[in-house]
């Protein structure tokens, strides 16, 4: 069996939908990945930048909308409760639900609200009535939340994707560019691992702003 890279995400973020992509790619080929949850909201909040106080699993889900990036907590939270929820039903399903709900955000420009969920579990093949029921047990699912957070925090994620290498390596990768490839996502994942793992201890690479990242033809 292969060993398991987690990777951190957050359906709010396009950099993470673009590296669940590449995941989801060579998991087909074959290599192991989990999904796991980090909240960028949570991590951005201001009670947390020094210490952490405030927790999206506490928040309710009628909370009003919020100025600047706290508009998206209720949206964001709906989606992490879901996808616990669709995760219930194994592995494949939480994988084939997380693809359909960051496709129906960032590439049919969706809300997260009740309606593309709904939509992302019937795209994913869920057993809609289990779905249902086990979206009602929110004190279960927002416990499962909470650990999911305490885990990234142990880690130090600060942003989406974070990948966890087995061997305890981690770092944030920035995907600015979409592939469904697998020659493609293979070539990028060998190039990324082999970056986080060299002994050359690469912490940043930022491109100039005036020199914009290659196009994948």
């Amino acid at each position: 069996m292969p060993e398991t890279t987690d990777v951190y995400l957050d359906f709010l973020c396009p950099y993470a939908w673009r590296g669940v992509e590449l995941a989801a790619v060579l998991r087909a080929q074959g290599d192991a990945f989990r999904l796991r949850h980090y909240s960028l909201v949570e991590g951005n909040h201001a009670a947390n930048q020094k210490g952490h106080t405030w927790s999206l699993a506490d928040q309710p889900l009628d909370a009003p909308e919020g100025e600047g990036y706290m508009k998206h907590q209720t949206p964001s939270l709906r989606a992490f409760l879901a996808a616990t929820a669709a995760a219930r039903q194994g592995e494949d399903a939480a994988w084939a639900f997380t693809l359909a709900l960051f496709r129906a955000h960032h590439e049919q420009k969706r809300p997260l609200d009740d309606a593309a969920i709904a939509d992302a579990a019937r795209e994913a093949g869920l057993d809609a009535t289990r779905f249902g029921q086990d979206r009602q047990d929110e004190a279960a699912l927002r416990q499962t939340l909470h650990a999911e957070q305490d885990a990234a925090r142990e880690v130090g994620v600060f942003g989406t994707p974070t990948f966890v290498l087995p061997g305890g390596e981690a770092a944030y990768y920035r995907f600015e560019q979409l592939t469904r490839d697998p020659a493609v996502a293979r070539e990028w994942w060998n190039l990324y691992r082999t970056v986080l793992q060299h002994g050359a201890g690469i912490g940043t690479i930022k491109r100039a702003k005036n020199r914009p990242a290659a196009r994948v033809a």
